[in-house]
């Protein structure tokens, strides 16, 4: 089977590269680095396919799609995407655009293309990377918790549409809680628990994902950190959240 990434330079992108090579898969790989996805193809095992894209660009999401679309392609990972921290009223209205265009538009466009063509051959694979922000309101990453939220609503829906129609296609959404990447210097935040080692999270989410599992929720403190938010009110939660989120915010100059 062939696989296709986004996000796959750094991060839980080319963890995931890493180990779908390693169980024999072929790879096209999407990022916006084109330096650093020559390495990742020189250092695979399989036969690795590089596409240079910026996807907070429509057009250029569209163009990844016409220029992968007679790949086969089996496997579609939606992993590009970023965060940012501080107060709505402060944070910059530009860069939340262009964070919509890349964790919402993006991984919306890729899904239906792709989903188009593994509903034809009925099979396929595709895994939306969400957050653990999927679950909560987001107090001081309100853009970005919103942003996630979507991916997880969407993933959710499309399952459901696909477990009546009977369809050997399957879609699955990954949930993690901190995990130790670049995410926490993109967004400006420091984690106030310790992160799961990204290789364990790209492991875990992608046999999760060839066992056809629809919600993927790494390590057992965010399991249990789910359960219990069921059991309290929208007000509360967005209480708990800022108070996390507060520590979280790296103050520069200070």
């Amino acid at each position: 089977m062939k696989a296709l990434i986004t996000g796959a330079s750094s991060g839980i992108g080319y963890q995931m590269a890493k180990y779908l090579s390693d169980l024999g898969h072929d790879l096209v790989l999407v990022a916006r680095n084109k330096e650093k996805l020559q390495k990742i193809q020189e250092e695979l095992k399989t036969d690795v396919k590089i596409v240079v894209a910026d996807l907070s660009n429509e057009n250029k999401v569209k163009e990844v799609y016409v220029l992968c679309k007679n790949e086969d392609i089996d496997i579609l990972i939606n992993n590009a995407g970023f965060g940012d921290c501080g107060h709505f009223y402060e944070t910059d209205l530009n860069k939340e655009m262009e964070m919509i265009d890349l964790n919402i538009k993006a991984v919306h466009i890729l899904t239906k293309l792709f989903f188009r063509d593994m509903k034809k051959k009925n099979k396929g694979y595709i895994l939306n990377v969400a957050s653990s922000a999927a679950f909560l309101p987001g107090p001081l990453m309100a853009t970005y918790y919103s942003t996630k939220a979507y991916v997880l609503r969407l993933t959710t829906a499309l399952h459901e549409e696909l477990r009546r129609e009977k369809l050997d296609v399957s879609v699955s959404c990954l949930c993690p809680g901190p995990v130790d990447t670049n995410f926490n210097k993109v967004a400006n935040v420091k984690f106030s628990v310790k992160p799961l080692d990204g290789d364990f999270v790209a492991r875990y989410a992608i046999d999760k994902m060839f066992n056809k599992k629809l919600i993927i929720i790494p390590g057992f403190k965010m399991k249990y950190a789910n359960f219990f938010s069921r059991f309290c009110s929208t007000k509360l939660l967005a209480k708990i959240t800022y108070n996390i989120q507060k520590k979280k915010i790296v103050k520069r100059g200070i």
